[in-house]
This record gives structure tokens, C-alpha cells and sequence, in this order.
């Protein structure tokens, strides 16, 4: 994955130029969003200091937001909206791209999965 300065979703599809653009009808996880606080928290634990966040494959990195608040519910980002779906949990191959145990740690704070409501863009260093 690559940092990007903006990103284009487009709603009930995706993410223009993402694997998942148009993977399937109604899917859960149009985008993915992760906190970096728990990215932080998962370099400290493991002390890892050469991997960003884009090796753990969420689209968006998020500041200051608890994202299992959005679980079940509409909430809007740089006037693009979504319906949080449910947690984006971890997967085995974690524990080969950043470190081994980083799936365990991970449990409960991989992220939020979520449908796109509306077309938009959402631009890097702007607020949730």
C-alpha cells in the first residue's frame, strides 16, 4: 500500500484504484479505517520502528477517534458518508508483514470496516 494525498470513494463501491472497488454487492468493507494510536501502541509493544502503517492494509489512518464508537452507526468524514459495518479484524499474515504476534495483539482493535454512503473525497491531515 501507498500513502496517497486523497483518495476518491464512490458510494456502495468503493474506493477508486482499491483491490476491492465493486468486490461484491452490499460488502462490509467498501473501506477500512485504523487508529494510530493502536499502530503506535503495536510498534512499542513489539519495538518496531521500520514498518508504517500501510503494511497492516487499512485505507484510512485515523487521529483521536475510538472507531468501535462507529461500529452500527452513520458518521461522516470531509462531508463523505458511512455506516460503520463492524471491526476489521486482524488476519494471520500480520505476524510475517509486521511481527510475529502482532494478530494476537491486535484482537479487538483491528480497525473498522464500513460501506461508502455518499461519493467524495477524502483528503490526508484533514479532520474526522
Amino acid at each position: 500500500m501507498l500513502a496517497q494525498p486523497a483518495i476518491t470513494c464512490l458510494a456502495g463501491r468503493g474506493i477508486v484504484g482499491d483491490r476491492f472497488l465493486d468486490f461484491k454487492d452490499d460488502y462490509k468493507g467498501q473501506i477500512t479505517f485504523f487508529a494510530r494510536e493502536v499502530y503506535d501502541g503495536l510498534c512499542a509493544e513489539f519495538g518496531v520502528r521500520d514498518r508504517e502503517p500501510g503494511v497492516l492494509r487499512r485505507n484510512v489512518i485515523t487521529v483521536g477517534v475510538d472507531l468501535a464508537d462507529c461500529y452500527g452507526q452513520e458518521f461522516e468524514i470531509q462531508g463523505v458518508r458511512f455506516l460503520g459495518t463492524g471491526e476489521c479484524a486482524p488476519c494471520h499474515w500480520m505476524n510475517a508483514a509486521f511481527h510475529p504476534g502482532a494478530e494476537a495483539w491486535l484482537k479487538g482493535r483491528g480497525g473498522l470496516r464500513a460501506k461508502i454512503l455518499s461519493d467524495g473525497p477524502l483528503r490526508t491531515g484533514a479532520e474526522m
